[in-house]
């Protein structure tokens, strides 16, 4: 599947937020978006015009994929699917994407960003109930067991990562050993607790592929 591979934190600059693509780095002052710059292909001095309703609906899908790191078709593949399942649309498809298991591996703190943890399932570094699962795309489920492979215990991106569980520990709906490196999707987050995201309008995507 074709996937972005040009400068991510254009992508930051052209949400104008910062979207935690390189995890350590969006954190420092080296962030484009701590240093304000502008959009790409923008003159600073210019004037914003103003956005009709499908800009600013596009604009929330845009960040939401881009954050989860997801091209277009799969994403909207998702969203199919979050609108088949009963329940609000919008809150559905935040389910969905959290329980992705490169983001779990993420939200794990196994990877400092959505795009390394990729990497590491794409390595086959994880296991789910002690098996070999080397799709990022796979859904956990409550109660599955994600763990690193001894292969991947010794990697120091990794022990690196590992480090930010420390500082600010991670989301209530997971827990962690960090010592052997093995986590447990506790249940699927509502949308409430995805607090890190609490900025991203839904209904604006909902009402967007509704159109």
């Amino acid at each position: 599947m074709a996937r972005y591979t040009g400068p991510v934190c254009r992508l930051c600059r052209a949400e104008q937020k910062k979207l935690m693509l390189k995890g350590g780095r969006c954190r420092s002052d080296k962030c484009p978006i701590n240093k304000k710059r502008p959009a790409p292909g923008k003159d600073p001095k210019a004037r914003p015009g103003k956005r009709s309703d499908y800009g600013i609906q596009l604009r929330e899908k845009q960040k939401l994929k881009r954050i989860y790191g997801m091209q277009e078709k799969q994403f909207s593949l998702f969203f199919e699917r979050a609108l088949r399942m009963s329940g609000i649309t919008g809150e559905n498809l935040f389910v969905l994407l959290e329980r992705r298991l490169d983001n779990v591996v993420y939200r794990l703190r196994f990877a400092v960003s959505r795009s390394q943890a990729r990497q590491i399932v794409l390595h086959g570094h994880v296991t789910v109930n002690g098996k070999r699962v080397n799709v990022p795309s796979y859904l956990v489920r409550a109660d599955d067991v994600v763990e690193i492979r001894e292969s991947g215990k010794g990697l120091v991106v990794i022990k690196d990562a590992l480090k930010e569980y420390g500082r600010s520990g991670i989301m209530p709906w997971l827990s962690l050993d960090p010592d052997t490196m093995k986590g447990k999707f506790l249940a699927a987050p509502r949308r409430s607790d995805i607090t890190d995201l609490a900025d991203i309008k839904e209904q604006m995507i909902v009402e967007l592929y509704s159109k």
